[in-house]
């Protein structure tokens, strides 16, 4: 039987998804606690191993297990042997030819900045402070030249393993919410690094010390560094991993927080006005 399982974490205590040995990872936690519920030892698959730091609302995981349990047993036993930081939001058994990973069409983050001269005390981890004046609308028109197939050499991480530097963005959007400025992109695939890169690189533009046009440049140049600093991970979230209709998979808000699915800009606008 091959179970697949939403997941959402705080990753701010984790050295990452990845499961590695006498660190703390998302991915040990969770086969941990499955093991208990299957009373057997449990191997977890992801659709996207986040970084040290970064966030989940929308992971999703597979495992197999010849234990056989309801629905409610995999989601309210799990959550029963889990820390606070790490969720199951829906569990579904799905047919054998499912893979977290390798059925994945696309993967979407979310990326919150809090703009604002002082640091938030309310919400100290989960979003990346920035005492600069950002410009979204800046950041919003220099991100398209992002879109569509092409290689991010310049986004990518010296450490990054893919063998191709190319990916497929489907969209890039910013938008303002109050002090919070949303990046949101969607890709087939990501490199590593890659989002918190992008981010840098658009902050730059959005404080006025680049021009729009540098993104372009930088996305010609294939030289990583060339590019902004990496972006801190505490703002970073996977919000949604897509797959074929035919798994039928649960559809959760995308979040994190009060984040509707929906930022339309009208409501942007005079929530920034108020």
């Amino acid at each position: 039987m091959k179970i697949a399982l939403g997941v959402e974490y705080n990753g701010t205590h984790y050295l990452g998804w990845q499961r590695q040995q006498n660190l703390p990872s998302i991915q040990a936690e969770l086969e941990k606690a499955l093991s208990v519920v299957a009373n057997q030892n449990i191997e977890v698959f992801c659709a996207g191993r986040t970084d040290s730091g970064v966030h989940a609302t929308g992971q999703v995981v597979h495992f197999e297990t010849n234990v056989d349990r309801p629905e409610k047993a995999w989601e309210f036993g799990t959550n029963a042997n889990l820390p606070d930081d790490i969720a199951v939001k829906w569990a579904k058994i799905v047919p054998d030819d499912f893979h977290a990973r390798f059925s994945a069409t696309a993967r979407r983050y979310r990326y919150i900045l809090y703009c604002n001269r002082l640091r938030s005390a309310i919400l100290p981890t989960g979003v990346t402070h920035t005492h600069l004046d950002l410009d979204y609308n800046r950041m919003r028109e220099a991100g398209q030249a992002l879109l569509g197939e092409r290689d991010f050499t310049s986004f990518r991480a010296a450490q990054c393993q893919s063998h191709s530097p190319w990916r497929n963005v489907h969209s890039l959007m910013v938008s303002r919410f109050g002090d919070y400025i949303i990046v949101e992109i969607q890709a087939n695939a990501f490199l590593h690094h890659m989002v918190r890169n992008i981010v840098g690189s658009l902050m730059e533009v959005g404080c006025g010390r680049k021009p729009e046009s540098w993104i372009a440049e930088l996305l010609a140049k294939k030289d990583r560094t060339l590019a902004a600093p990496t972006a801190k991970p505490d703002g970073l979230y996977l919000v949604n991993v897509q797959y074929p209709r035919r798994f039928q998979l649960p559809q959760t808000p995308l979040g994190p927080l009060f984040l509707p699915d929906e930022l339309p800009a009208f409501i942007i606008e005079r929530l920034k006005l108020w």
